[in-house]
């Protein structure tokens, strides 16, 4: 067997697996407490959430206050800008074109699944800040991981979509605290 074949074939196994999971999802009638706790994750993840984060960290966070808003916004850009060149080139159509949703009537922000936005620059930030704050990684997690659960349990992205995300995100994230910021500004 070829490579190219184990490839074809990995692949195709991975989609059948985000379909069916897919399927369960969309015909799961969540509880009204997760539905409002999945509709606020996405929309802190529009942007909102990272806006206000930036601003209590101006506003409180010390001395390291601008380098960690500057390595914030950079990793933000930055994983931005790969998800739109990503989400372009790979083409994936979203869940909720391929199948109807029970509850969730959200528009999609885009046309195209993969990677998921969202989780990306969910995880870019965050790793950035709690490299100056490391006392905040646990509410920063649960703010970045409860967006990334929101994209699956809204459909708008596979889980591959988001766990890729989640890598891609904490890489970029890393990348660029340790590496660009530290490079530039210190």
């Amino acid at each position: 067997m070829s490579t190219r074949s184990v490839l074809a074939s990995t692949v195709c196994a991975v989609e059948a697996g985000d379909h069916r999971i897919m399927r369960r999802v969309h015909r799961w009638r969540a509880p009204r407490w997760i539905r409002i706790w999945m509709l606020c994750a996405t929309r802190g993840g529009d942007g909102w959430i990272w806006y206000a984060m930036g601003a209590v960290v101006l506003a409180f966070g010390g001395p390291a206050r601008f380098l960690a808003v500057a390595s914030a916004a950079l990793s933000a850009g930055v994983g931005i800008a790969l998800f739109l060149t990503l989400k372009k080139r790979i083409g994936r159509r979203r869940p909720c074109t391929l199948e109807p949703h029970c509850w969730s009537t959200l528009l999609p922000p885009d046309q195209f699944s993969f990677p998921s936005g969202h989780t990306i620059t969910a995880f870019a930030v965050s790793v950035s800040l709690i490299a100056f704050y490391p006392g905040l990684a646990v509410g920063l997690l649960f703010c970045a991981c409860s967006i990334g659960l929101s994209r699956i349990l809204l459909g708008m992205h596979f889980l591959t979509d988001v766990l890729a995300g989640v890598v891609l995100g904490c890489a970029i994230g890393h990348f660029c605290t340790h590496y660009l910021v530290r490079l530039l500004f210190v």
